[in-house]
């Protein structure tokens, strides 16, 4: 039984998902060819840190970096490096904080420049599926309905659902229960509660759902190296309709990103 947040608890985490989502436009600002990802890492990082926040990734388990900067066939967990992105590329930046004892977390995927048609209807389509996701994460839902809605929604358009990697639960640790996994069936998985807090995040590949992981034991990587988008947003279950803690607010203005 996954025991949900108290509504002050839920306040302490609606901190946290404002302050990552206004880490991601500040990173955001940045993302453009001739920039590299290490640079978008110290832009993050020291937001954090002047907002009184402390970048919940570095050190987790030996994370060497403040985000997880994954560029095209990365799927997630890439690490900051030298690489100076190029138009064309698309860089997925997932970002934690830890404030007043309780975390956040939430991840968009920025294009560089100019994307081609097909990258595009990928950024779209995962973009949407995760709002799929939150409809369904309601009361007397289960897990299984929202990794349904994912699935189906994607698999419509001819992407994969990577299903190494999935959701979860969020609070005073990075990482509760209960797990929510991008594929399922209906009536399926963890019963839904008002209060739980979870956070959605769909991990799309443009071609077969295969991946692997890297030598360094992080960045997960796409098999058939073709290019992966990762949107995630921190909701609370409610009955009738999720309530969203973090947003794309800071990022987009009518549902384009507005730098």
């Amino acid at each position: 039984m996954v025991k949900p947040k108290t509504e002050e608890e839920i306040e302490l985490l609606r901190e946290n998902a404002i302050l990552v989502s206004k880490t991601l436009a500040e990173v955001g600002k940045c993302v453009a060819p001739g920039v590299t990802t290490l640079e978008l890492n110290r832009v993050a990082e020291t937001f954090i840190r002047d907002n009184g926040a402390i970048p919940s990734f570095l050190g987790f388990e030996g994370f060497p970096a403040a985000l997880c900067i994954s560029v095209n066939d990365v799927v997630v967990h890439g690490f900051p490096s030298d690489y100076v992105l190029k138009e064309g590329d698309i860089v997925s930046v997932d970002c934690g904080t830890l404030y007043k004892g309780y975390n956040g977390d939430s991840a968009y995927t920025f294009p560089v420049g100019e994307v081609d048609a097909e990258t595009r209807k990928l950024l779209d389509v995962t973009k949407a599926s995760l709002y799929k996701g939150i409809e369904a994460a309601v009361a007397g839902n289960r897990t299984g309905d929202i990794g349904y809605a994912v699935q189906s929604y994607v698999e419509s358009f001819g992407f994969s659902v990577v299903r190494e990697l999935e959701g979860h639960g969020l609070g005073r640790e990075m990482h509760e229960d209960p797990g929510v996994p991008n594929y399922g069936r209906r009536g399926r998985g963890t019963h839904l509660v008002d209060g739980m807090v979870l956070c959605i995040e769909p991990m799309i590949n443009a071609g077969g759902r295969g991946v692997y992981l890297a030598r360094n034991g992080w960045a997960v990587h796409t098999s058939d190296h073709r290019k992966s988008a990762h949107y995630e947003l921190t909701v609370v279950v409610r009955k009738g309709c999720a309530e969203q803690l973090s947003t794309y607010d800071f990022i987009e203005k009518d549902g384009k990103i507005n730098f």
